[in-house]
């Protein structure tokens, strides 16, 4: 019987407090190994010299070697896939974005051992967010990292009600585009995003991120495209030339008033283990524009947006999903073209111009 080989985790943080909680939340999931913890980047190096990690969890604030540095030196020297588990304020979160562009997989919250329902939404976030890196596609070859499957705690149900007896909307001229996408995605929503014109569609986006860090993040966008990219706030309306954002750590749904589209950002309890969940944003576009909509799922690990997808194809919605090869983590796209939600598969370069293509064609 073959045996399942387990992610080897190497922790990095300057905190022996935070380098325990990590140690606890890694040993709580059985596809992840402890390989061991590190007080700062010299320490880890020691220690790889021994022995190489599928996975390095890594702080940025660290003393002798700030954690940048230590990433820029591992991802040009032995790339290895780096997780940044930060406290990130409104300040750090610039630096986030320096360590997604350095080549860091995913950047999550520092656990607060402040309530039950954060410790165990953290414990979540952080080993998902350690296998989807072991996965991602690296200029080296991960090594070996199984594939696990993780049943949702909860649907979309949790937060909007389903769609029943097909769509419930008129074909308009009025077209709204909604993206999800979690590893990978910040590059490829910025490559989708600078394509658009200044006329393009209305754009609502679930974006995997951690609290504070989308802000920045739709700041940023917003300097470098066409459109205005901000981060969704409530009742804000969706507009051509704009795109949305849904904060982190809240689900975004697409309203309509009469001719009117507009977003609710809500609460709610992780949908597909995530908050914001593409999934719940689907579903209120398949509910609310129907027909009127263009879908597109990209880059990331699991199965968040899959079935929202095939809500929004089912409603009469064109449908996208990112080709394998282009994707960083092919889960998302993967999970949706395995349920027949997508209209059309297309390389991440090509989805902006079938997204015009296609609105152009429905007119």
């Amino acid at each position: 019987m073959e045996t399942r080989h387990k992610i080897r985790v190497l922790v990095v943080d300057d905190s022996a407090v935070v380098r325990q909680t990590l140690a606890s939340i890694i040993s709580t999931d059985a596809a992840l190994e402890l390989m061991g913890t590190a007080s700062d980047p010299y320490v880890a190096a020691k220690k790889m010299l021994d022995e190489v990690p599928d996975v390095i969890t890594l702080d940025v604030e660290m003393p002798r070697m700030d954690g940048l540095t230590f990433l820029r030196r591992i991802m040009t020297q032995h790339p290895i896939p780096v997780v940044i588990i930060s406290s990130l304020t409104e300040k750090g979160t610039e630096t986030g974005l320096k360590a997604l562009e350095y080549g860091a997989v995913e950047i999550i919250t520092k656990p607060r051992m402040d309530t039950k329902q954060f410790i165990e939404e953290s414990r979540i976030r952080i080993c998902d967010a350690i296998k989807a890196a072991s996965r991602a596609r690296l200029k080296r070859k991960g090594i070996g990292a199984t594939s696990i499957k993780v049943e949702p705690k909860y649907s979309a149900d949790a937060v909007i009600p389903a769609l029943k007896g097909g769509s419930s909307m008129i074909k308009t001229t009025e077209k709204i585009v909604a993206l999800g996408a979690s590893t990978g995605g910040t590059e490829a929503l910025s490559l989708f995003l600078q394509a658009m014109p200044p006329d393009s569609p209305g754009i609502v986006i679930v974006q995997h991120m951690p609290e504070e860090f989308t802000r920045s993040f739709a700041n940023r966008l917003n300097d470098i495209c066409a459109i205005t990219v901000k981060e969704a706030e409530n009742n804000d309306t969706v507009i051509r030339g704009r795109a949305l954002i849904a904060p982190g750590n809240r689900h975004m749904l697409l309203k309509r008033s009469g001719a009117r589209y507009y977003v609710e950002v809500t609460d709610g309890p992780l949908v597909n283990r995530h908050r914001p969940s593409v999934d719940v944003l689907f579903r209120s576009v398949a509910i609310n524009a129907g027909a009127n909509a263009v879908g597109v799922i990209m880059t990331g690990m699991g199965a968040d947006g899959a079935k929202g997808l095939l809500e929004m194809k089912n409603a009469g919605a064109y449908t996208i999903a990112q080709d394998e090869k282009s994707c960083v983590v092919f889960g998302m796209p993967h999970e949706a073209i395995k349920l027949n939600a997508h209209t059309i598969i297309l390389p991440l370069e090509q989805i902006a111009s079938g997204v015009l293509k296609r609105v152009v064609q429905s007119l």
